[in-house]
């Protein structure tokens, strides 16, 4: 599956999110940690989903770029 995910410049940090996983979160260093640590916490928070026998989202969430 393919999950949409946000990406915002912190205080000194990236964090990212999945709208379509809700508490699925993760913190980096560089847009490119925070890509890789957020693959990972995709992959741990639809486990525990399974392991938990509750229903894995679909991906519903897009994301786009408009011009103001």
């Amino acid at each position: 599956m393919r999950y949409a995910i946000v990406i915002e410049q912190a205080d000194g940090n990236y964090s990212a999110y999945v709208p379509d996983l809700p508490g699925c979160v993760a913190t980096g260093a560089t847009v490119t940690e925070v890509e890789a640590e957020i693959r990972d916490a995709i992959r741990f928070h639809i486990e525990g989903l399974k392991a938990d026998g509750l229903q894995v989202p679909v991906p519903t969430s897009m994301a786009e770029y408009v011009d103001a």
